[in-house]
């Protein structure tokens, strides 16, 4: 599937979700590919200690690994659910600016979510994925 076979819809009566890095519906033919939490980790699994910043950018990265391992890319995500430590408006500009590198202006759909605490200690950020096998 290519980026132009997803129809990105967001509707003129709510804000404008682009500098939030997200779109408000995003619909595409296809199969679900579901990808679990992908976070800021080593080949063990263990977190990676790192500010937030650092830590969303590994993790969009191992979440184009996971994507990759099903013949998938970025521009196959139609949701995104992120998960953040100590949300907070300073937060989401780098959130924001990762998502824009990798998505451009085809964002998908997401949800955020402010968490007290993640899976392992040091967890700050992860993200999990819906795309669509074309």
């Amino acid at each position: 599937m290519t980026s132009d076979q997803r129809t990105i819809t967001n509707p003129a009566s709510l804000h404008d979700p682009k500098p939030f890095g997200y779109s408000h519906a995003v619909a595409a033919p296809g199969e679900l590919v579901f990808i679990a939490g992908q976070y800021a980790s080593d080949a063990t699994g263990a977190a990676v200690p790192g500010d937030f910043a650092a830590q969303v950018e590994l993790a969009l990265d191992r979440l184009r690994t996971a994507l990759e391992a099903v013949g998938l890319g970025y521009e196959h995500v139609v949701r995104l659910g992120t998960y953040m430590v100590d949300h907070g408006p300073d937060r989401l500009a780098p959130l924001g600016k990762a998502l824009h590198a990798r998505f451009g202006d085809r964002l998908p759909a997401q949800t955020l979510s402010g968490v007290a605490a993640l899976a392992l200690p040091g967890m700050l950020f992860e993200v999990d994925a819906v795309a669509v096998r074309p």
